[in-house]
């Protein structure tokens, strides 16, 4: 009897085991296909020259802020406007500043007084005493009260252009002839000392701040003559090498690579994207690879993208990444030229979806 209960207990067991699987394999195959529209890998291979991503920034250009904390009073200038050097920007105000200066100023006249009767006292001590009519330690006291009175005074004054200075960082100027780009202050605001209130810029002289890899930067010299084409005008621009940086040790293991652009009527902006070609012949066994920014997903620190896998289910490929080209991202490793990614769906992805591609 024990036998046949453990044979048949051990029967039922597979028999509760089959089902399940083959409930579950059921589900599996009736779940829906997510549709999915995919796209070819684009293997940048036209140019033979290294090309790289730049953006355009203003040759002179700054990011103002003030030294001292108070309310801004007013601001006197709006994005846009066009301002002259020592053009008053920005007022904080310094009602205290006034009060210590008044304080400053009635300092120097007791020490002017004081200084002007201790200079009296001292060259009447000093005709006494050559008159023989003082003695050498009368004069000695006055002339240390004469000294003392004087370096009164001058401390005073210094206190003085203290207080001017710091009336300089209550009123904000323009350190140069240019054009208001941004504001991040309002008249009420509270200005703290090292946040930026106001950017400006000199307009018409652009540089491009581009990114070289290691592998290609000892290619690049001082003074080179390259190509800059600015995407969103569709123009292309000459510039002109003007530094070259010898370390990546805050860069990313990329080098900063400075041009100067030549300049031009073309409606270029600080800020707009483009591409920087230089005469430097790329390697030959080397092909960039280039996916959208959209189609890239982000685990903390980790990228990837969704291909496509034989039995028609999404895959996660985790990817390694370089350069960016405006909307487009270089891939390092992890997907290969003619492979199929997806770069939208019409619901949420992981890994064992069953997708459709449209």
């Amino acid at each position: 009897m024990k036998k046949t209960y453990t044979i048949l207990t051990f029967s039922l067991a597979l028999l509760l085991a089959s089902c399940g699987s083959e409930d579950n394999k059921n589900v599996a195959d009736n779940s829906p296909a997510i549709p999915v529209k995919t796209s070819q890998v684009e293997a940048d291979t036209n140019s033979p020259f290294l090309a790289v991503s730049g953006k355009i920034q203003a040759v002179n250009s700054a990011d103002l802020s003030t030294r001292m904390m108070g309310y801004v009073n007013k601001v006197h200038v709006n994005v846009g406007d066009k301002v002259s050097k020592g053009q008053l920007l920005v007022s904080i105000n310094n009602t205290d500043l006034q009060a210590k200066r008044a304080q400053v100023n009635a300092g120097i006249a007791e020490a002017t007084a004081a200084f002007n009767n201790a200079q009296k006292d001292y060259n009447r001590f000093k005709n006494l005493f050559a008159e023989e009519s003082a003695t050498q330690k009368e004069l000695d006291d006055i002339i240390a009260n004469f000294n003392m009175a004087k370096a009164r005074l001058e401390s005073a004054k210094q206190m003085k252009n203290e207080i001017n200075a710091q009336f300089s960082y209550s009123n904000i100027t323009a350190p140069f002839s240019g054009i208001i780009t941004s504001k991040s202050i309002e008249a009420g605001n509270m200005a703290n000392p090292g946040v930026p209130l106001i950017s400006m810029e000199t307009p018409g002289h652009f540089e491009v701040m581009a990114m070289v890899p290691e592998s290609e930067i000892s290619g690049i010299k001082k003074g080179t003559t390259v190509d800059v084409l600015v995407k969103s005008i569709n123009q292309t621009i000459k510039g002109k090498v003007a530094e070259v940086s010898t370390s990546a040790k805050n860069t990313g293991g990329q080098y900063l690579v400075k041009i100067d652009l030549e300049t031009t009527e073309a409606n270029i902006l600080s800020g707009m994207f483009s591409t920087v070609q230089f005469p430097v012949e790329r390697k030959a066994e080397t092909s960039m690879v280039l996916i959208p920014t959209d189609a890239i997903i982000t685990n903390g620190q980790l990228s990837g993208v969704y291909t496509v896998s034989q039995s028609n289910t999404a895959m996660l490929r985790w990817l390694r990444l370089g350069r960016t080209f405006g909307d487009q991202v270089e891939v390092l490793s992890g997907l290969n030229a003619d492979e199929a990614y997806i770069v939208s769906a019409e619901g949420k992805l992981y890994n064992g979806t069953k997708i459709s591609i449209q």
